[in-house]
């Protein structure tokens, strides 16, 4: 590794992400205002608004979405405009 281009600050954060109250405690350089305190340890706080524990793709809980089908809507509804761009 390059000398001088890692930080040095590397410190115990907690992550929370605040859609499920989950934390993850991990190291970090990430600036932060807030602090919480867990088993009687305060640890610097990084709120999140989606996390692993809440993101649909890795709770199963993924939309499909039907390509196909909102093509056929939009050049049924731009119909008219494309045949007339045509001529």
């Amino acid at each position: 590794m390059k000398k001088g281009i890692h930080p040095e600050n590397y410190r115990l954060v907690v992550f929370k992400d605040m859609s499920n109250g989950t934390t993850t405690i991990t190291k970090s350089t990430a600036a932060t205002k807030e602090t919480i305190e867990i088993d009687g340890v305060e640890y610097p706080l990084v709120k999140m608004e989606i996390s692993n524990t809440s993101h649909p793709f890795y709770t199963g809980k993924v939309k499909l979405v039907d390509t196909a089908g909102r093509v056929d809507k939009f050049m049924n509804r731009y119909k008219d405009h494309m045949e007339k761009r045509k001529k």
